[in-house]
């Protein structure tokens, strides 16, 4: 991690917004904020931070409509808040790529935990970045922080990535969708086992057809999901 990574704030209430932004200062952030969703958009392009807060409900484009626009060229961590404690919300913003969520009002010094937790494992340490992993058809560089499918770059956001590799790492091992949530989210994760279920469904988007290369990412009924790799 750099000295002072960037992290934007988009809300419209400036009150949230100088308060988060008071905080992750005085930890050593740099802190740049906006109101509107097409501001923000337009200050990505200009700039891409580290990582992005970003409020739902939003003027000029909503926070899913910003997060779409933002996953067609980066995989930037983006955590969204959102005031609405519901499923549906949650689900939709994991499966468009956020990579947390954090329901108002939260605590100021647990949302500068969650940005530092998901910044140490969006960015990982050198050690980590040396196991790529190689199989036919598919690369996962960790040093890249990207994954190949068939030759072309996959658009993958972090924890999409993180998860594959994890479940890659162990080929036939299966895990419990709890274990997945504890290795590749964390301790300090507060979602549910459906946050897998999602991300498995996405990332078997990417990869079509790749039962002819001998490997599969395989759902064990009533338990988890494995990395199968015929041997």
């Amino acid at each position: 991690m750099k000295e002072k990574p960037d992290v934007m704030v988009v809300d419209d209430d400036p009150n949230i917004a100088r308060l988060v932004a008071l905080y992750l200062e005085k930890e050593n952030f740099a802190v740049r904020t906006a109101g509107r969703g097409d501001d923000a958009v337009n200050e990505f392009s200009r700039l891409p931070p580290d990582l992005m807060l970003l409020d739902v409900m939003l003027p000029g484009m909503d926070g899913y409509q910003v997060l779409k626009a933002i996953r067609r060229s980066s995989t930037i961590p983006v955590i969204m808040l959102t005031a609405r404690d519901e499923t549906f919300d949650k689900v939709l913003g994991l499966e468009l790529g956020a990579d947390d969520y954090i329901t108002k009002p939260f605590d100021a010094k647990e949302l500068v935990a969650r940005v530092k937790a998901v910044l140490r494992r969006t960015q990982g340490s050198e050690e980590e970045k040396k196991n790529d992993l190689s199989f036919p058809g598919l690369t996962v560089s960790i040093t890249e922080y990207a994954a190949y499918y068939e030759g072309r770059r996959l658009e993958m956001p972090p924890k999409e990535l993180e998860l594959l590799a994890f479940l890659a790492k162990s080929p036939n091992q299966v895990f419990t969708r709890e274990q997945l949530l504890k290795q590749v989210w964390g301790f300090d994760f507060y979602g549910d086992s459906r946050t897998v279920d999602v991300h498995i469904k996405r990332i078997r988007e990417k990869i079509p057809g790749c039962e002819k290369y001998g490997w599969d990412i395989r759902t064990v009924r009533g338990v988890g999901y494995k990395f199968e790799l015929n041997k």
